[in-house]
C-alpha cells in the first residue's frame, strides 16, 4: 500500500509504504551492488585458486595463514573505511604502525607498553584530525606529511636498528598474536572479527555512525542538522591511529622482532581492501562487511599467484588492476543511483 507525499512545487507523488521500501532496499542492486561485486570477485578468485592449485586451497593451512596475515592490514582497513565514508583519507597509518611498535618495545614492559602504544596511536590520530579540521588542510596532503614525519621520527629515534621482543612472551603475546581453539585460530583474526562487529554496530546502530554517513554525504547539510562535524572528523582519524598502533604491535609480535620500517608496505593492500570492499571514494557510502571481504581478497592474491606457479612480480600489477576495477564499479553504481 502506497501513500502520497508532496514534492517541491506542489506535485504529489506516490511514496512506497514502509514495508515496500524496506523490501526494495533489501534487494536493491544500487545499494548493495558494490558489495555484491566484491563477493563475486572473491568467489571467482577462490574458484580459480582451488581449480588451479587444489592441493593448497583445499586444505586448512592456507586459511590459517591468511587469518594471521590479513588482519595486520585488515584491522586498519576497517577503521579507514569509516574515514573514507566521512569523505576524508588517512595515509599516515603505515608510520603510525611503526610508532606503536616502537613505543611498545621501548617500554620494556609488555602490559604498560601495550597501553602506551595504543595511547600513542590515539594521540597521532587526534593530531591528524586537528591538523585537518582546525587548519583546513586537505587530509590527503596533511597525512602524507605526517606519514613522512612519524616515519622519520621512528628511524631517527631507533638509529635505524631493530630489536627483539622476547620480553613480551606471555600474556600480551597470547592476547594479541597467540592462537585459540586448540591452536588453529590466530588471535589477530579474532581481534579483526571483534573490531568488525563493533564498528558495524557503531556505523549501523549508533548515532555516531549516522553522523559519519551524513558528514560524508553532505557536510553542510549535516552541520545544519546539528551534527558536530568537526568532532566526527577528528574522531574518525583517532580510530585509524589507534587501530594502526595495534596492528603495529601485532605485526611485531607475529615476527617476534621490531623493525623500524614496520608498516612501510601496508598502504597498498589496506587502501585496496577499502575500495575493493565498496567504500566510495566520494564519501557517504561503504560497509564493514565489504571491507572484510575486500581485505581477504587482497590478502589471497599473492599466495594465490604463487600457488598457481605464476611469478610474484605480477602481485602489484594485480593489486593496481583490482583498485582500478573497484573504482570503475563505484563510478558505474553512482551513475545508476543518479538516474
Amino acid at each position: 500500500m502506497s501513500t502520497v507525499d508532496e514534492a517541491p512545487g506542489g506535485v504529489r507523488a506516490p511514496v512506497p509504504a514502509a514495508g515496500e521500501r524496506s523490501l526494495r532496499d533489501l534487494f536493491s542492486v544500487r545499494r548493495y551492488g558494490l558489495q555484491a561485486g566484491t563477493v563475486a570477485m572473491a568467489l571467482a578468485l577462490w574458484t580459480l585458486f582451488t581449480t588451479g592449485a587444489s592441493e593448497t586451497w583445499l586444505h586448512f593451512e592456507i586459511y590459517s595463514s591468511l587469518m594471521s596475515t590479513v588482519p595486520l592490514t585488515g584491522i586498519i582497513a576497517l577503521s579507514l573505511t569509516i574515514v573514507v565514508i566521512a569523505r576524508e583519507i588517512d595515509l599516515s597509518f603505515g608510520s603510525v604502525m611503526a610508532v606503536g611498535a616502537w613505543v611498545f618495545v621501548a617500554t620494556g614492559q609488555p602490559e604498560i607498553g601495550l597501553i602506551a602504544a595504543l595511547a600513542a596511536g590515539l594521540g597521532v590520530g587526534l593530531l591528524n584530525g586537528i591538523i585537518v579540521v582546525r587548519f583546513g588542510i586537505p587530509s590527503l596532503v596533511a597525512t602524507i606529511g605526517t606519514w613522512f614525519f612519524w616515519a622519520g621520527i621512528v628511524l631517527y629515534g631507533t638509529g635505524g636498528k631493530g630489536a627483539g621482543t622476547d620480553f613480551a612472551s606471555g600474556f600480551v603475546t597470547k592476547l594479541v598474536a597467540g592462537r585459540a581453539f586448540w591452536g588453529y585460530i590466530p588471535a589477530e583474526f579474532i581481534w579483526m572479527v571483534g573490531i568488525a562487529i563493533v564498528l558495524w554496530v557503531l556505523l549501523n546502530r549508533h548515532r555516531f555512525g549516522a553522523h559519519v554517513y551524513l558528514v560524508g554525504d553532505n557536510e553542510q547539510s549535516a552541520r545544519m542538522m546539528g551534527v558536530r562535524t568537526d568532532r566526527v572528523r577528528v574522531a574518525v582519524f583517532a580510530l585509524v591511529g589507534t587501530s594502526a598502533a595495534f596492528a603495529g604491535i601485532a605485526s611485531t609480535l607475529e615476527s617476534n622482532y621490531f623493525w623500524p620500517t614496520v608498516g612501510s608496505g601496508a598502504m597498498l593492500p589496506t587502501i585496496a581492501a577499502v575500495f575493493l570492499g565498496g567504500t566510495s571514494i566520494f564519501g557517504g557510502r561503504g560497509t564493514i562487511f565489504g571491507t572484510v571481504v575486500g581485505a581477504f581478497v587482497i590478502g589471497a592474491i599473492e599466495p594465490g599467484i604463487v600457488s598457481l606457479g605464476w611469478t610474484g612480480l605480477l602481485t602489484q600489477v594485480i593489486y593496481g588492476a583490482v583498485i582500478v576495477v573497484a573504482l570503475i564499479m563505484q563510478a558505474f553504481v553512482m551513475q545508476r543511483v543518479k538516474r
